[in-house]
């Protein structure tokens, strides 16, 4: 039976009118009764019990996920959103700095010192082009108590042609170059068993001057796409002012070879000296005294790479070919490197063992030293071998050190060591103790070289380096004139755009020379020339990009130091000019 809405509230109101009827009776007393509340409840935790019952779980109706899909259905909808357009921050650039082909030199200074230079460049299409050097410094002398001229003359000319193609580039060289030296490093007590007259007489007589001159025609060749890497070559003919004269030819090429997944670099030399000179230092000889040396070498090695190790592993095979003396021989060098990163770019620890043969030369001892008498002995000199380690890296990212240790073994070592002389008025010009020879010692070298360079900023580098040396030679000769110690610092300063300043210093130590009057009857032992230090500064203003002016201050500290033995330098140099840079 179904009861309507109206029906069910007609009921609850018929009930409510009931029950109020009841409740609302008059004058029934319904009597008292006392209740006594003795302690109001105040439940504890302890009154609480943990109900210890498991409830069941009926999962008899649960069922399985579904896996839901989804899919969306793309509808192109129409934009007409038009994003504005950025703009680019303005930033300053750096005006870059031309760079010309070409540029002029002219300073002039004390002691009549003159010092030019030119050099130019010009292409001559898109490939190749053409350039020529010219170089001259000179100065009439004037050193504090010299008595003979100390006047020098130095004078080069070069001109090339060269072209850089895609698949090789080279370029060949011919120059010439003309010296002029003199022989005015007499002993200090030189004439001394002489009256004043005959002494003046001799002195007056002597004429130091002699010359030097060089013809030369070379080439390098490097290739991009060819087993040759590099080709270097050269023919030099080197002559003096006493019919001494001298020729050398060497080719160097090198070529890289792939053999299982390794590259082997192969060096080869060829280097080849002849010459004569009219007399030995005492002119005992009859006929010219020659030489005629070639050196044949190849040195393969090839690279290993492993993360942070780098190995190179090599040797060098020489065979040297000493026709006037039918000495020849041959030579086997290690050529074995390692280095190691420690601490990446930070510290990189580096060993090694080395050695190579090595093809002396008149006109490389003169480049060397250019007060040697024409009467030299050439022959070549043997390192066997130069076991080194070090460590370099960087402090800081603008800071970089380098630290090395090395022990040498060399054979005929080529030394320059002081003629003894007499003092007679037929002598050579340069037999009075004015010159020097060559001799060739064994010498083994405990070496120590330290190094640490300094980018402070763009503007401001410095360097500091110095070299310690521990010679042992076979008694009685000495490591002549090779230094203890050699220290040197170097410091460059951009002041402004305009001006800038370098300062220059170094300090040689102590050296063993050796010299004796034959015709004393007491031969001095050895000598040991005295260390010196140096301090050379320059000073340049940028009037324009093409016009620079400089001042250039040489030895500071005006001293007569001996480079060489009886060979005291010129004193405070002052050196103005200035530099031309231009275009065709």
């Amino acid at each position: 039976m179904k009861i309507n809405f109206q029906n069910k509230t007609i009921i609850l109101i018929l009930l409510f009118v009931f029950q109020l009827s009841f409740a609302q009776k008059k004058n029934e007393n319904i009597g008292t009764e006392t209740v006594n509340v003795v302690k109001p409840y105040s439940p504890t935790i302890s009154d609480a019990n943990k109900v210890k019952e498991t409830p069941s779980l009926d999962d008899s109706g649960n069922q399985a996920k579904e896996t839901i899909r989804y899919s969306i259905l793309s509808v192109p909808v129409a934009s007409t959103f038009t994003p504005s357009k950025g703009t680019a921050v303005n930033v300053e650039k750096s005006k870059r700095e031309r760079l010309f082909n070409n540029y002029a030199t002219l300073g002039v200074g004390n002691y009549s010192t003159l010092n030019a230079e030119l050099f130019v460049n010009q292409d001559l299409g898109n490939n190749d082009f053409v350039s020529g050097m010219f170089r001259h410094h000179s100065s009439q002398g004037g050193i504090k108590d010299v008595l003979l001229n100390d006047e020098f003359y130095d004078t080069a000319l070069n001109v090339g042609y060269g072209q850089n193609n895609r698949d090789m580039s080279w370029n060949v060289e011919l120059g010439y170059q003309n010296q002029i030296y003199n022989w005015y490093g007499l002993p200090k007590d030189f004439g001394a068993s002489l009256i004043p007259q005959d002494r003046l007489d001799l002195i007056n007589k002597i004429n130091p001057g002699h010359t030097y001159n060089t013809i030369s025609l070379g080439g390098n060749f490097e290739f991009n796409e060819s087993v040759f890497s590099k080709v270097a070559t050269k023919f030099t003919h080197f002559s003096d002012s006493f019919s001494s004269s001298e020729n050398r030819f060497y080719l160097k090429p090198t070529f890289k070879v792939d053999v299982m997944d390794q590259s082997i670099n192969t060096n080869v030399i060829i280097d080849h000296v002849s010459g004569s000179f009219e007399n030995n230092y005492f002119k005992t000889n009859t006929d010219p005294v020659k030489y005629s040396l070639t050196n044949f070498g190849i040195e393969p090695s090839f690279v290993v790479n492993e993360n942070d190790w780098t190995l190179e592993l090599g040797a060098g095979l020489y065979y040297a070919l000493d026709s006037e003396n039918s000495g020849n021989k041959f030579y086997i060098y290690p050529k074995v490197n390692a280095s190691y990163k420690l601490v990446g770019d930070l510290m990189i620890f580096y060993t090694g063992v080395n050695g190579t043969l090595t093809q002396n030369s008149y006109a490389d001892f003169v480049n060397e030293n250019p007060f040697l008498s024409p009467t030299l002995d050439v022959r070549p000199s043997s390192t066997q071998y130069n076991v080194f380690a070090g460590l370099k890296g960087k402090l800081a990212n603008n800071v970089n050190y380098n630290l090395t240790g090395s022990y040498l073994n060399e054979k005929n070592k080529a030394l320059f060591k002081s003629n003894d002389y007499t003092e007679d008025f037929s002598n050579e010009n340069y037999e009075y103790g004015n010159s020097f020879g060559v001799v060739y010692e064994d010498i083994r070298t405990f070496r120590f070289y330290a190094e640490l360079k300094a980018d402070f900023s763009e503007n401001v580098t410095f360097g500091i380096n110095g070299t310690f040396n521990s010679y042992k030679t076979d008694e009685p000769v000495e490591a002549w004139n090779l230094p203890t110690i050699k220290l040197g610092s170097n410091l460059d300063v951009n002041i402004t755009k305009q001006w800038y300043a370098g300062l220059n210093v170094f300090y040689v130590g102590e050296r063993k020379d050796m010299q004796n009057d034959l015709l004393s009857s007491t031969f001095n032992g050895p000598v040991t020339l005295k260390s010196y230090f140096d301090a050379n500064a320059h000073l340049g203003y940028k009037f324009s990009e093409r016009l620079t002016f400089f001042l250039k201050l040489n030895n500071i500290g005006n001293q007569n130091y001996e480079k060489w033995l009886n060979y005291p330098v010129q004193g405070f140099q002052v050196l103005g000019g200035a530099n031309y840079k231009f275009d065709f």
